[in-house]
């Protein structure tokens, strides 16, 4: 994963997720594992809202193939956190989003990860090209250093 932290005016991409009372542990903060489920969430929300993705129709699909995630400060229920998505890179048939979850009132992220979606064909899990609106869209959200 890139070393650079990226601030939340970083992200071209920010949806609201709130905290569930489920997601602290005993610790009282939301534990880490959680975070790549707020990962998940987050991408595949932005595909299903943009009509880039219908899991049950598309005859391409997108499987995680890479998760990273680092801590800097802890977050917890009832918090309703800012989490930005950006696309790093677009391949042939994979994508890599960095996602940072931030407190609503910090610009500096309490977690940044990475997530690597790979497209493959539905029925024979080989990889294929990104379809091309998706491309598209996708492109319009990567962001260069």
């Amino acid at each position: 994963m890139k070393t650079d932290i990226c601030n939340k005016g970083d992200y071209p991409h920010i949806e609201k997720l709130p905290t569930r009372w489920a997601d602290n542990d005993m610790y009282g903060h939301v534990n880490n594992v959680v975070y790549y489920a707020y990962f998940d969430t987050v991408v595949n929300r932005l595909l299903i809202n943009q009509g880039w993705l219908n899991p049950l129709e598309d005859k391409e699909i997108a499987v995680v193939a890479e998760t990273q995630c680092q801590f800097f400060n802890s977050v917890a229920y009832p918090e309703i956190l800012d989490v930005g998505l950006l696309v790093e890179r677009v391949g042939n048939s994979s994508v890599t989003y960095r996602l940072g979850v931030f407190s609503q009132d910090r610009l500096e992220p309490a977690a940044q990860g990475r997530f690597v979606h790979v497209y493959v064909d539905k029925v024979t899990r080989q990889p294929v090209s990104i379809p091309p609106a998706v491309r598209q869209g996708l492109l319009a959200l990567t962001v260069t250093s």
